[in-house]
């Protein structure tokens, strides 16, 4: 506890490598689950995905779908931070926007002829974290563990990779771009009703009603917070 009381002033990328370096992992070791570092370092669940985003920028860890996060080789590790800052310092809100609708729907698709069992309890946990949001930032964070869950149902990690690459432009670009009316998302947020409807046609392996559905939300979210493009 003393240790984290003396980090308050540390980031949180600071926490997690003072974790790492307190207990000598090197390359190849796993880090503990998110929810163990969220309680190891008292970081919210947005902070830690920040956090674990910025790493995985510099090369210093990778992710291993279904398996976990592990730590890179010095050696070997290819920091990919200023590609996506570049890429995101010339990318507005409207094209990330449709380079979402360009590759979101078709990973739904995948997700809905691959998805496992347990790839869909995870989609529906997710789901349900949305609804449980006390505020706008942990909305933000379930609404990326439910849309990388779809990308982790897919079975294929390329996809994967490029959601997660994708989706860490698009936390470059929109944060500081959306003016929220409310503390948090109200019980008829669009969203909701959206995740639910996509997360069935997963569940029921209707992979045509997936892409559609997963298009369709993402217009209406668009239609949100930027107004028709």
């Amino acid at each position: 506890m003393l240790r984290i009381q003396s980090a308050w002033n540390e980031t949180a990328s600071e926490r997690l490598l003072s974790f790492i370096a307190e207990r000598s992992l090197g390359p190849g070791d796993r880090l503990p689950s998110e929810r163990a570092l969220q309680n190891e370092l008292n970081l919210s669940r947005s902070a830690l995905r920040h956090a674990l985003q910025e790493l995985e920028d510099q090369g210093k860890i990778w992710r291993h779908v279904g398996k976990g996060t592990f730590l890179s080789d010095p050696a070997q590790a290819q920091p990919i931070g200023d590609t996506t800052l570049s890429l995101s310092r010339r990318t507005t809100p409207v094209k990330m926007m449709a380079a979402r609708l360009a590759i979101e729907p078709s990973i739904a698709r995948e997700a809905a002829m691959n998805a496992s069992g347990e790839a869909l309890d995870r989609i529906a946990a997710a789901e349900a974290a949305t609804h449980d949001a006390g505020d706008w930032d942990s909305y933000e964070a379930a609404d990326d563990d439910f849309h990388r869950a779809i990308s982790e149902a897919s079975d294929n990690i390329p996809l994967v990779a490029i959601f997660d690459r994708l989706n860490s432009i698009r936390r470059s670009v929109t944060w500081g771009a959306v003016h929220r009316q409310t503390p948090k998302p109200t019980p008829d947020h669009g969203s909701f009703a959206e995740h639910t409807a996509i997360a069935k046609a997963i569940a029921d392996h209707d992979p045509d009603a997936a892409q559609a559905l997963m298009r369709a939300h993402l217009k209406a979210v668009s239609h949100r917070l930027f107004g028709d493009f």
